[in-house]
């Protein structure tokens, strides 16, 4: 998925090519004489060589060193913006930091995913025939590594803006930083593609499904597993005049205001549906926020959430708030408001998550 530069459309006409002034004029054959032949396309200009330019230059190394060190600022030079860090590469795309205490929190929302669902995927993959798999969105890289250690004999991809993996990782673990909306350009078709966790994060979701329709093998399989983080009670704990509802509200209207769903979830099916997925079912799970849930095991699921909502809480608000008029005061105020009430157990809130995966047709035609 390489980025690639927008190209003219070819003219009707074909300019001339430019020539030296002292290059000789063209000779050209009668149009009118049978024998002569058709006139050659003109080229253009041969390319110089630059004279000074040493075979053995004892400095090319210092200057691809520099070449490299300054490609590699471009994905590494990091803006820092309220304190937190924040991805360079297609600066500003991604709303959220990238700092190792994102990282920290990302990896406990690994947890709560997997835990939450019961495993890394739910869709019913022969891993007899799996060769290539793709992690879109991949984080610190955790999803992709335990994919790498169940499928020990497919290649895994993982993919994101940021490079923040680890690098001792299993051999068959590549990571690549890129935007997946961009042009996808691999040179060969996946079996498995998981788009995991991208609530926020992607403007559209129609044309993202449809890449991933194309690059799958006939018979691969898709799944998504995203979140609806409008937060709701059953017992109508939790109310309109709590602040965790009002930040709630301005996060999720913010991000729907500007192009990035929040709350995928519900929608995932239809846009399976729409790419052309075929044996697609979807299963639904509720995320308690807190350890207030009755059945032992939701209970633990709460505290886990509860964790990463706690360590979220600034990386979900900071950018967002201020786009929307904020002062990182007023933020700090409401989100120390927050912390108060989910930590006193004000309500009996809860996100849902949406696992839907299907499957591309075995012939397409």
């Amino acid at each position: 998925m390489a980025d690639t530069s927008s190209k003219p459309a070819a003219s009707a006409e074909v300019a001339a090519s430019p020539q030296s002034p002292s290059s000789p004029p063209k000779s050209v054959a009668s149009p009118n004489s049978p024998s002569s032949p058709p006139p050659e396309p003109e080229l253009a200009a041969p390319l110089e060589v630059d004279e000074e330019d040493e075979v053995n230059d004892p400095t090319l190394d210092g200057q691809l060193s520099s070449f490299t060190a300054s490609l590699s600022s471009s994905v590494l030079d990091y803006p820092v913006e309220h304190g937190r860090r924040y991805h360079a590469y297609r600066k500003g795309s991604y709303l959220f930091p990238n700092d190792d205490r994102e990282a920290e929190r990302l990896d406990v929302m690994h947890q709560l995913t997997t835990q939450t669902i019961g495993g890394l995927y739910l869709a019913p993959v022969d891993k007899e025939i799996v060769h290539n798999i793709l992690d879109i969105g991949t984080g610190t890289g955790s999803l992709a590594i335990e994919l790498a250690e169940e499928f020990p004999n497919a290649r895994v991809l993982g993919c994101d803006l940021s490079p923040i993996q680890p690098s001792w990782v299993p051999p068959n673990v590549q990571f690549e930083v890129d935007d997946v909306e961009s042009e996808w350009l691999y040179p060969f078709k996946f079996d498995l593609i998981i788009n995991r966790c991208m609530a926020g994060s992607i403007g559209d979701w129609n044309a993202l499904s449809k890449k991933i329709y194309d690059n799958l093998t006939p018979g691969g399989w898709v799944e998504f597993q995203d979140y609806d983080i409008d937060y709701r009670s059953d017992d109508r704990s939790l109310t309109e005049d709590h602040h965790f509802r009002k930040w709630n509200k301005v996060l999720v209207k913010a991000l729907t205001d500007i192009d990035r769903d929040p709350c995928p979830g519900p929608k995932l099916r239809s846009y399976a549906e729409k790419a052309g997925f075929v044996n697609i079912r979807e299963e639904v799970f509720k995320v308690p926020l807190g350890p207030w849930a009755k059945d032992p095991y939701l209970k633990h699921i709460g505290m886990i959430n509860l964790v990463q909502m706690l360590d979220g809480l600034e990386a979900f608000s900071l950018k967002v708030f201020d786009m929307i008029g904020y002062s990182e005061a007023e933020t700090q105020v409401l989100l120390a408001k927050v912390r108060d009430e989910v930590k006193g157990r004000a309500f009996h809130a809860y996100e849902k998550i949406h696992v839907v995966y299907g499957q591309k047709p075995e012939s397409t035609t």
